[in-house]
């Protein structure tokens, strides 16, 4: 494994320890590692077309792997990553990530969960895997993801998945199941501000901030220092009005925040959304806490770009990878390949010399083994 491509995984994912038992151990584990991302970039989602990667391309890949036995087969593929340790696997992924990204300050980092649907397994009383992945907006890459643990939730997860992320600087977006103190507190401990969508998990709360923006309406914010923005958009016969208004009054923070609980609290938004579509029209309010000084350009560009995780990534998964159709779920192995899928993506959007769509490029570098070297060069 002498060529760039190759001492490139090497160096990242050369301490994911091999679950097999040596005298098993018929192909090396970087081999394994190394074939399964260069098919799922190329546009393999199964471990058959793995494997049928990897006979198609032999003579590519001898030139900077050792093969000793061959191309593995189908079965190795699933049972090596069914087995292989997803924490170490992850984190050999964030130290790659964090080697050619560099987080810049003001970045939105949105944190939100994915479910697998395919991934389940009745028979065994296995649960479809729940994952939740932290998406750089900016940069458009995954920086991470966590496993939601079964019989558990993503309030759990999220805590696990903020900590091991270099966020000073970012602004972290996440939806309401994330509105919990522990969570502001991990956020603003990590030098980064927060911006927490509040439902009605936060009963009283969520109550207060909107009884306090409906009589602050009621009275065309009179006497009520706030920031407002009103963006209009509109394409494919759609068009959608969002208003923003922000509010760090110190007084209304300290009787919604009296003991300090929600660490670095310093302004409350809240948006109204109205979608015209033909003669259709719907209306949607959202209320957020926020650590940010309640500047209303600084909030409204995030809130918006928390939505890059569903566009940008979640539907991409789901139509250029066919993640929701996967039904690989024996051990870690849905949990691996997810980690695979994060990396190839990440190498696809890293490239900017092919003017097409994710699905494109991977077609793209399934033709081209130049162009597959390109992407894996990052």
């Amino acid at each position: 494994m002498d060529q760039p491509v190759g001492r490139s995984i090497r160096d990242h994912f050369a301490a994911v320890p091999d679950p097999r038992i040596d005298r098993t151990k018929r192909h090396q584990l970087l081999d394994i590692i190394t074939i399964a991302l260069c098919a799922v970039i190329c546009g393999a989602d199964s471990w058959v077309e793995v494997e049928e990667f990897g006979k198609a391309k032999r003579a590519w890949l001898d030139t900077f792997l050792t093969l000793p036995n061959g191309i593995p087969s189908h079965d190795t593929f699933g049972r090596v990553f069914a087995r292989l340790d997803p924490a170490c696997f992850q984190q050999c992924f964030l130290a790659w990530v964090q080697a050619i990204v560099t987080q810049t300050a003001g970045e939105f980092v949105a944190v939100d969960g994915k479910t697998l649907r395919r991934s389940h397994d009745r028979s065994a009383g296995k649960a479809a895997l729940h994952l939740v992945s932290a998406w750089a907006e900016s940069n458009r890459l995954v920086l991470g993801q966590v496993a939601v643990a079964a019989k558990s939730n993503e309030i759990t997860a999220i805590p696990a998945l903020l900590a091991v992320l270099a966020l000073e600087g970012c602004i972290v977006t996440i939806d309401a199941i994330g509105c919990q103190t522990a969570i502001a507190q991990t956020i603003i401990a990590q030098g980064a501000d927060y911006v927490l969508a509040l439902k009605g998990n936060q009963g009283t709360l969520h109550e207060a901030v909107a009884s306090y923006f409906a009589e602050a309406q009621a009275d065309a914010f009179r006497d009520v220092p706030h920031g407002y923005a009103r963006p209009v958009d509109g394409e494919h016969g759609r068009i959608e009005i969002r208003q923003y208004w922000t509010v760090a009054d110190p007084e209304l923070l300290g009787y919604l925040n009296p003991s300090g609980a929600w660490a670095g609290l310093r302004s409350v938004g809240m948006v109204e959304r109205e979608r015209r579509t033909g003669a259709t029209t719907t209306h949607e309010t959202g209320y957020y806490l926020s650590s940010l000084d309640g500047a209303v350009a600084t909030f409204a560009r995030t809130v918006r770009g928390h939505w890059g995780i569903e566009n940008r990534l979640h539907w991409v998964l789901d139509i250029a990878f066919r993640e929701d159709e996967s039904r690989v779920r024996s051990g870690y192995a849905a949990e691996n390949l997810a980690v695979l899928r994060h990396i190839a993506l990440n190498l696809l959007r890293q490239d900017t010399s092919a003017k097409c769509g994710t699905k494109a490029k991977r077609l793209k570098a399934g033709w081209d083994a130049a162009y597959l070297l390109q992407v894996l060069a990052g």
